[in-house]
C-alpha cells in the first residue's frame, strides 16, 4: 500500500504536470517525435507520450518491480559529509538501492523499471521514433534523469536553509 501511495502521489502532483506542460513544449519546439505533427494537435499527441511516459515509469519503477522483487523504491538522502562523497552516493542510488529488508543491493527495480518502461512507450510513439535503438537511448536518458532528480533531492534541502530560508539548527 505504501508503495502505491508513493506511485500515486508522484504520478498525480500538479508541479510534475506543470513540468510535463514544458517539456511537451520543449518537444513540440524541437519537433520531437515529428510524427505527432504541430499545432494544438501534435502539442496534446506530446504532452500525452510526457504523462505516459512518466506515469508508466514511476508505475513500474516506484510501484510493480518493488513490490514484485521486495525493494524500496525511496530515496535516502545522505544529509552529510563530503560534497563529492553526496554525490556518488546521490548517483549511485539510481542503481543501488535497499530492499525492504533494509539491506543493499542492485536496484532492479529501477534499472529494469527505466527499459521496461520505455519499452512500453513503443505503443504509442510514432512509427518513426519506434524501436530498439530509441528505447536504449531513452532508458539511458531515464536513468540519468532519476540520477539528476537524486543530486536534486541530496542537496535542496542545504540550499533551501543557506540561500532561501535561515533554518534552525537541530
Amino acid at each position: 500500500g505504501e508503495k502505491f501511495g508513493l506511485f500515486a502521489r508522484q504520478a498525480f502532483d500538479p508541479f510534475q504536470w506543470v513540468v510535463m506542460g514544458v517539456t511537451a513544449g520543449v518537444n513540440q519546439a524541437e519537433n520531437t517525435w515529428p510524427g505527432y505533427g504541430q499545432g494544438s494537435t501534435g502539442y496534446a499527441k506530446r504532452y500525452g507520450a510526457v504523462v505516459a511516459d512518466a506515469t508508466d515509469r514511476e508505475f513500474i519503477s516506484d510501484f510493480l518491480f518493488p513490490v514484485l522483487l521486495k525493494q524500496d523504491p525511496r530515496y535516502f538522502r545522505l544529509g552529510h559529509g563530503k560534497i563529492l562523497r553526496r554525490i556518488a552516493y546521490s548517483l549511485g542510488q539510481e542503481c543501488w538501492g535497499k530492499t525492504d529488508q533494509g539491506t543493499r543491493q542492485f536496484n532492479y527495480s529501477k534499472v529494469l523499471g527505466a527499459f521496461a518502461a520505455k519499452a512500453v512507450s513503443n505503443t504509442y510513439y510514432p512509427k518513426g521514433d519506434r524501436g530498439f535503438e530509441s528505447t536504449m537511448r531513452n532508458s539511458v536518458v531515464s536513468l540519468l534523469s532519476g540520477m539528476a532528480t537524486n543530486l536534486a533531492a541530496e542537496f535542496w534541502p542545504d540550499i533551501k536553509c543557506k540561500v532561501l530560508v535561515k533554518c534552525r539548527n537541530p
